[in-house]
Formats: C-alpha cells, structure tokens, sequence
C-alpha cells in the first residue's frame, strides 16, 4: 500500500472475487478504497488551487 505522502496509487482496478473474502476482509478492502478516494480527492484539491493561481497570474 502506498503512504499518505506518496501520489503512487494504492493499487490499479482489477477484479475482486467478494465470495472468498471474509467480512473482516471486506472492511479492509473498504478502507482501502476509502483512503484512495481521500488521498484522490486532496490531489483534485491541490490541483484546482494550482489551476486557480495560475488563472489569477494570466489573466492580469
């Protein structure tokens, strides 16, 4: 798994066969996915802001 600082994601879509994972499994794999959307989201936001300040330097 990739760390929080780290833009490498944490692992590519691929197929999850949900029949041999175990509940306990399957709410590891939900954190998972839940720390890939945060960590997706705050790249988005950094982004944006860069998008942002390079329009206000452009458009003076």
């Amino acid at each position: 798994m990739a760390s929080d600082d780290d833009n490498t994601p944490i692992g590519s879509p691929k197929s999850v066969n949900f029949d041999t994972m175990s509940i306990e499994d399957l709410h590891d794999y939900i954190a998972d996915l839940t720390a890939e959307i945060d960590k997706t989201r705050t790249v988005i936001q950094k982004k944006q802001a860069a998008h942002s300040t390079a329009d206000g330097f452009f458009k003076k």
